[in-house]
């Protein structure tokens, strides 16, 4: 029987929405309240016997001091369209889909200092004299030009519309409302204002108890097209964060000075899927530094008010990575992010230096989805049983949601289902916060990005996914809710340390060329013959989709690490020599009880196995299952996981197998994919879990071969005593 609990819930109110309120707190148990964009708390709410969180903007609502002081409204390099010569004088209108009541160009620095103008066909900066710029029309004309070469302008942009408010402003329809503009704290006066405004604020609400930053200076890249439509989105982008007082202080501090291709990078603006240059590297690590120590003098302010200091994952969080090596001296008291699925309830969760986590759950109280004939519960049951299985592994301490109370009140249905998830969650939570959960392996996932990035390969915001990248994100949302341990691990950490000694497994995953498969990093011999030893000594590396791929091939390979998986790509320079794919085998413990053809989402082309590898599963001349012994070690080759149950049961094969543990496999184990176990033996609990809105039944292996028929309501945790010598 569930534990009635209260407390570790946080939901958002308005003004004149007093009583409902005290309703809801009741039925939900909430023991806290915050405002949300566009919403002011209600008076009447300061005095419930509730905490109140606050939103607080740093850098943007501000527009009185951002029209005052102009020169200091936060700034980004962006690129023109390519425009083709066809003569030798060619006109750039670099304005062009962009949408200008979001930013506008900074003519107040010299363009001719900090703008480029690039012949992209030569690869090649357009000297300053051969181009000139008309301010009136947003052009730039280009002398001298190539016919028919390809020209981008790089230009400094001022960003006039805080992105987050003005997606708010634009969704909600908040017609006349001012625009909000986002100042940058780089200059000194800009760090004056905001100190002295916060004491002031801190002075005037001595009610709140939680001061919810939301978040700090500079907000993740997101810049709209002249149709007001989404045209590039990077939760992870620094490009907002470029100012000339900052590449002033950065050549100062690193010694050398930044150029705008190194934000432009191509026009990919260095997404987190690039290979990250060592400029840009150096520049994360500037800016972080910078932002820890502006944000630990307003966190301070806070705790000399006596309050505590939040801070949202999420909006103008960049520079303050939680992974990073300047997060711990921030001093935060907590961090609170949006819960898209279980890869971002464990990027919340396992974030370190703070007394306690928060989840904000799916919906938003928004109209997009609570509005005539919409079903706030359906995204609810799926956000909520997505995130419980991480929930299972390393659970956030709180959990809440965001937006208008008022339209949620309006679902009955869907208040029901918050009271049951608030109702779990604290049960849940009283049974195994700080109860080291089993695991069976410990895995490490290798990328560029390495702990920096902890959970946040492929990601997008709130649980989105591309195309292109479903297909290896999925082993991130699998491992998320896994009787595993997971580190992060980059490039640098294994050639200059080694594979760490509590390591099973490496997980490589992605697409040749990106952060996430490798790509150059792979022609350092120092780093594949480190594994290649590593493995040999009988551990275990995955490789999914391109692992250690370089496009195009080094030394005669496209994987790198071919002689360890068993397989390689065919890059078309070798298709004069034939290949005979060994016949598949029939029963293998990878698929052992699996549906068969398995889901690899997008796949990988092209990929042939070895004569003496083990060929699992093939297709059309091409394999996508294998497994190959590499001296004591093992390397399994697969060809893409999109996540599903069943694929999250393949991995968790694949590991153990690679590990060469699979005699340990059925270990708190669930043999129905749509179930899993997670087992607490300190505490001499297990859970059964079914993670579908059907009855399911299964058999759960606990230890020593013992195992156990269990039928499951739909979405049931069943709590059981472990009653057995562990």
């Amino acid at each position: 029987m569930m534990t009635k609990e209260t407390g570790r819930l946080t939901i958002p109110s308005d003004t004149d929405f007093l009583k409902e309120t005290q309703e809801l707190i009741t039925r939900w148990g909430a023991d806290a309240i915050r405002d949300s964009d566009g919403t002011k708390l209600d008076t009447g709410l300061k005095q419930l016997a509730v905490k109140l969180y606050s939103t607080y903007f740093v850098a943007r609502g501000y527009n009185d001091f951002a029209e005052k002081h102009p020169e200091t409204v936060q700034s980004l390099y962006l690129m023109s369209d390519r425009i083709t010569a066809t003569g030798t004088t060619v006109t750039i209108p670099f304005m062009a889909h962009y949408f200008d009541q979001q930013i506008r160009p900074n003519y107040r620095d010299d363009p001719h200092e900090y703008w480029e103008v690039i012949d992209r066909t030569a690869d090649a900066v357009v000297p300053t004299t051969n181009w000139s710029l008309l301010p009136d029309d947003d052009t730039v004309t280009i002398r001298q030009a190539a016919p028919y070469h390809e020209y981008t302008v790089s230009f400094l942009a001022e960003l006039i519309w805080d992105p987050t408010e003005m997606y708010n402003h634009l969704t909600n329809h908040w017609g006349d409302v001012p625009h909000q503009i986002p100042f940058d704290v780089r200059y000194p006066e800009a760090q004056q204002f905001i100190r002295d405004t916060l004491r002031r604020w801190l002075a005037a609400n001595p009610e709140i108890d939680v001061v919810r930053f939301t978040t700090f200076f500079y907000h993740f890249t997101l810049i709209f097209d002249d149709q007001e439509r989404e045209k590039f989105v990077d939760w992870l982008g620094y490009g907002g964060t470029v100012s000339v007082p900052a590449l002033k202080a950065f050549e100062k501090v690193k010694g050398y000075r930044l150029r705008p291709e190194d934000f432009v990078d191509d026009g990919f603006y260095n997404s987190s899927y690039r290979v990250p240059s060592r400029h840009y590297r150096d520049y994360v690590d500037f800016i972080a530094r910078f932002v820890a120590d502006q944000a630990k003098i307003l966190v301070d302010e806070v705790h000399a008010a006596g309050k505590e200091a939040m801070m949202f994952l999420g909006d103008n969080w960049i520079g303050t990575e939680p992974y990073g090596p300047y997060f711990k001296d921030i001093g935060l008291d907590a961090v609170v992010g949006s819960v898209g699925n279980a890869t971002t309830l464990r990027l919340i969760s396992d974030i370190p230096h703070v007394k306690y986590t928060e989840g904000r759950f799916l919906p938003y109280f928004f109209p997009d989805v609570f509005h005539k004939g919409g079903d706030p519960v359906a995204e609810a049951k799926q956000n909520w049983l997505t995130a419980r299985r991480a929930i299972m592994r390393k659970p956030v301490d709180r959990i809440g949601y965001g937006g208008y109370l008022k339209l949620a009140a309006q679902f009955p249905d869907f208040v029901d289902y918050v009271t049951h998830v608030a109702d779990e969650f604290r049960d849940i939570y009283s049974k195994i916060h700080g109860v080291k959960p089993y695991a069976g392996l410990t895995v490490g996932v290798l990328n560029a990005w390495g702990k920096l990035r902890t959970w946040q390969p492929f990601i997008v915001a709130h649980g989105k996914r591309y195309k292109q990248a479903y297909s290896y994100e999925g082993v991130m949302e699998a491992l998320a809710g896994q009787a595993v341990n997971v580190r992060f691990l980059s490039f640098a950490d294994i050639t200059s340390q080694g594979v760490p000694k509590d390591i099973d497994v490496l997980i490589n995953v992605g697409a040749a060329g990106t952060a996430f498969s490798g790509g150059d990093a792979w022609q350092d011999p120092a780093l594949v013959t480190t594994i290649r030893a590593w493995v040999a000594a009988g551990h275990g590396f995955v490789g999914i989709g391109e692992p250690s791929a370089i496009p195009g091939t080094w030394a005669g390979r496209t994987f790198q690490l071919a002689d360890v998986l068993g397989v390689d790509q065919e890059a078309g320079f070798s298709l004069s020599t034939d290949k005979y794919q060994p016949a598949p085998v029939a029963d293998h413990f990878l698929t052992d009880g699996l549906t068969l053809p398995l889901d690899y989402g997008e796949s990988t082309h092209n990929v042939y196995a070895f004569p003496e590898t083990a060929v699992i599963a093939a297709a059309n001349d091409e394999v996508t299952l294998t497994s190959h012994d590499y001296g004591q070690g093992r390397g399994v080759y697969l060809a893409g996981l999109p996540f599903s149950p069943q694929n999250a049961n393949l991995l968790l094969r694949l590991m153990f197998w690679a590990a060469k543990k699979e005699n340990a496999f059925q270990t708190w184990y669930a043999t129905n994919p749509e179930t899993e176990v997670a087992a607490y033996p300190d505490a001499g609990l297990y859970a059964v879990l079914n993670n579908t809105s059907a009855p399911q039944t299964t058999t759960v292996y606990t230890t020593g071969g013992q195992q156990v028929s269990v039928s499951l309501a739909p979405e049931e945790i069943r709590w059981e005593r472990i009653d057995h010598e562990y």
